[in-house]
């Protein structure tokens, strides 16, 4: 049994002071007496990071939501969407967040859409796409900024 099971919830957490992530779900459980202890977002979560001007600068989004908060280790499952602040979208099944390791990875597919770069936009006349970037498996900082991404295929933009 969850010691919490709070329904639509928003919450802030800091760091030092400095209010760092925003947490809305639709349902959050809390098992501490559980061992190990773990939190479950059964109904999915959305979470959004601030830069310290407390600007949006990434977002999260999945329909199940599990973290261990021991190893302070997110699992999270089903249509993950994730953005960071240079605006490039992620999208997998299935993705971990270590913040102890300061780390994001899957081995599950994954989707990344870069957008245009502003020479290509102008070069284009304002009709410029994107590259996308298909692959099987990734590793990324915790930004979500610098990746590598195993065993990929993709749609690439070549300026002449």
């Amino acid at each position: 049994m969850p010691v919490l099971d709070a329904q639509q919830v928003t919450t802030l957490i800091s760091d030092s002071g400095v209010t760092r992530f925003r947490i809305t779900a639709s349902e959050w459980q809390i098992y501490d007496k559980a061992d190990p202890s773990y939190w479950e977002f059964p109904q999915g979560i959305f979470l959004e990071q601030f830069d310290l001007s407390l600007s949006v600068s990434a977002t999260l989004r999945a329909d199940y939501a599990y973290y261990d908060d021991q190893a302070e280790v997110w699992h999270l499952t089903g249509n993950v969407h994730a953005t960071n602040v240079k605006g490039e979208q992620f999208d997998t099944p299935e993705l971990y967040w270590s913040q102890k390791q300061e780390r994001v990875y899957s081995d599950s597919s994954i989707v990344i859409t870069q957008p245009p770069t502003p020479a290509a936009i102008e070069a284009k006349g304002g009709q410029a796409r994107g590259t996308i970037i298909k692959g099987v498996g990734f590793e990324s900082n915790q930004e979500m900024t610098k990746y590598t991404i195993r065993k990929p295929t993709g749609i690439f933009t070549i300026d002449d």
